[in-house]
């Protein structure tokens, strides 16, 4: 099952980072991040993330997540390189509220983790696509905020 994860999270990361349009470009795309899979598997897969289809700035017709239609795409890193950095972006605090940026679709799975780790001052987390909001204890200092989620987020 495991590696059904990692290639679900391999699609999502070809599907942000690069504009696909077809199944048998995202097999390509798969194959040179190491993975191997009939086109009825990449099938069931992208009926499990719940991808479409939807027209790019440029009019081509590409796969997009869902509620994904119109983000940034970044071509800067491999899937390779973007799972490796398990999505995370940024980390702002404001007073007592704290913003994780996440890479799209790992914001939840990352607010998860906060919330299933002990930590007194953070009082809890909202989580969007790829966006983070934590509301902090009155008096809670960002620094030991920023140890704790380092453990939780190695590349924080």
């Amino acid at each position: 099952m495991k590696k059904k994860a990692n290639r679900l999270d391999a699609i999502k990361m070809i599907i942000s980072s690069k504009e696909v349009g077809s199944q048998e470009d995202l097999l390509q795309e798969l194959a040179h991040e190491g993975f191997e899979l009939t086109q009825a598997t990449l099938s069931r897969d992208l009926k499990q993330l719940k991808v479409a289809k939807a027209a790019s700035m440029n009019g081509k017709y590409v796969y997009v997540l869902p509620n994904n239609i119109m983000y940034k795409r970044s071509t800067d890193q491999s899937a390779s390189e973007m799972l490796m950095n398990n999505g995370f972006v940024s980390l702002q605090f404001s007073g007592n509220l704290a913003v994780i940026k996440t890479r799209p679709g790992y914001a939840s799975s990352m607010a998860y983790d906060i919330d299933n780790r002990e930590f007194n001052d953070i009082l809890g987390t909202i989580a969007g696509d790829d966006t983070i909001m934590l509301v902090l204890r009155d008096g809670a200092q960002h620094m030991a905020v920023r140890s704790f989620l380092s453990l939780i987020i190695p590349n924080l």
